[in-house]
């Protein structure tokens, strides 16, 4: 006993030698507090109203994200999940979309944030590349279950989970994560569902602090996920790890379990683990007036976020000038350069740049059903005009304003080059759908699943949902 106790005081001193010699100075701002700061604002956040914009568009992203999570539970991610969930049991605490099943709240977060990213249909933030939707709403819906908290409660968490889940990655810096070959979705998506549990649970400041270092022990993802050829292990990934992890870590701290209180801040702090010049002030800055759920990107297509931008222009180019397929003799997609390697020839339908643009070009349009059809990879005029679609990447586009733009050209028979450029495609914060639009986005998506009854019944209780009493009221509208 004597001798383990004098080896772990060795390492401790030890560690705190080599912590000083090799750390940057600036990465340990001592006194600056940033977990305290961080954990009384969530105390805060979950009874401080939000301004009616920010409302309006927590509840559009809360309404796009259950699209995504009821369509997506009928692809095999999100029926390998459910099924998953369903073998391991668990106590009764929350449901599982698009089943009979109610389990507890983690797993219930892991099912149903693994549907939301079953393929290519959740929101996006442009400068991050985080997809706060698929794990923030699946963690607050099954907390805001197992707590029976309302509807207005599961707004607030929602908000507060986006500006964790983004604000992360701006402290930590996006590229500085993927140039490590982690995941930066992997990475936020854990704060993004932590934030939100928490504000559910009610925690104090003691709990946030506690729950924040269960988080931060449990934040993972590895870049290898672009070689996932069936969207299953991505759907895990980007979202279905970050909801279970955020759940466990304010769960564990329910039920008790004590943890480190300064997770953020001190010399093995989790910004200076995951980052070469992380700044930590970033995970503060504009907190209460900036808003990170206002930021993101709805998506009009259920592709790959960078060919939102692609699409939208080949299709504005089809309709303008009545470009026939015949006719065309080459495709030139300009993309920022770090899209290449996410959307050029992948094995995914619904992320393959080249492939998607032909299929906008022979149908005047890119539905759900033909975006996740394989086949159509193979099908003669679409592969045929796909061979004729070069996507190159382009340094000019590589711009914090725009990060998503695209520009596309079309090189026809007779010699004329038809162009246009999409700087921010629709959905964007600078180009917003209406409330219609996403009405009409998400019944297309839930109809076949839950039938036009109860599809537009659960729109309407979504897009009223600051006056629904207990969100548990919404599991008889999402069941089959």
């Amino acid at each position: 006993m004597g001798g383990t106790t004098h080896r772990r005081r060795f390492l401790q001193g030890g560690g705190s030698l080599l912590a000083a010699s090799t750390f940057p100075a600036h990465a340990v701002s001592a006194g600056s507090d940033v977990t305290g700061r961080l954990a009384r604002y969530m105390v805060e956040a979950r009874d401080r109203p939000l301004p009616p914009e920010v409302l309006l568009a927590c509840k559009h992203r809360i309404l796009d994200t259950f699209g995504a999570m009821i369509s997506g539970a009928r692809m095999r991610p999100g029926e390998m999940a459910t099924s998953y969930v369903r073998s391991i049991g668990g106590v009764a605490q929350a449901s599982v979309v698009a089943s009979d099943l109610l389990t507890t709240a983690i797993d219930a977060a892991l099912a149903n944030a693994m549907c939301a990213h079953a393929d290519e249909t959740d929101d996006f933030e442009p400068v991050t590349k985080a997809h706060p939707g698929s794990a923030t709403v699946p963690a607050a819906f099954a907390m805001a279950e197992k707590e029976g908290r309302s509807g207005a409660e599961m707004i607030r968490a929602v908000a507060l989970g986006y500006d964790l889940c983004c604000r992360l990655l701006m402290a930590l810096g996006p590229d500085l994560v993927r140039g490590t070959h982690r995941s930066a979705e992997g990475t936020s998506s854990t704060f993004g569902a932590l934030g939100a549990a928490a504000a559910l649970a009610r925690l104090d400041e003691r709990g946030m602090r506690f729950a924040l270092s269960y988080a931060a022990q449990q934040v993972s993802g590895l870049w290898s996920w672009v070689k996932d050829e069936d969207h299953i292990e991505k759907a895990f990934d980007f979202a279905g790890m970050g909801a279970r992890n955020g759940v466990t870590a304010v769960s564990m701290v329910q039920a008790g379990l004590t943890g480190v209180s300064d997770v953020l801040d001190g010399t093995h702090n989790l910004f200076i683990a995951l980052s070469t010049d992380p700044k930590p002030e970033a995970m503060l800055d504009g907190l209460g007036s900036r808003f990170f759920v206002t930021k993101t990107a709805i998506k009009t297509f259920s592709v790959g976020y960078p060919i939102q931008s692609p699409l939208d222009a080949v299709l504005t180019l089809r309709s303008r000038h009545d470009v026939r397929v015949e006719d065309v003799r080459q495709v030139l997609v300009h993309l920022p350069t770090d899209a290449i390697g996410i959307v050029g020839h992948s094995a995914m339908p619904d992320v393959n740049c080249q492939h998607l643009v032909a299929l906008a070009l022979v149908r005047g349009a890119v539905s759900f059903a033909d975006s996740h059809d394989a086949s159509l990879l193979q099908e003669p005029t679409i592969r045929a005009l796909s061979e004729k679609v070069e996507v190159v990447g382009d340094p000019a586009l590589m711009t914090r304003d725009a990060p998503r733009s695209a520009r596309v050209e079309i090189i026809l028979a007779d010699g004329r080059r038809l162009q246009h450029f999409t700087k921010f495609p629709p959905g964007t914060e600078e180009n917003p759908l209406s409330t219609e639009r996403v009405n009409a986005k998400v019944r297309d998506l839930i109809v076949p699943v839950l039938g036009a009854s109860r599809a537009d019944e659960l729109i309407a209780r979504l897009n009223d949902l600051e006056n629904l009493a207990d969100v548990r009221a919404l599991r008889s509208l999402i069941a089959s």
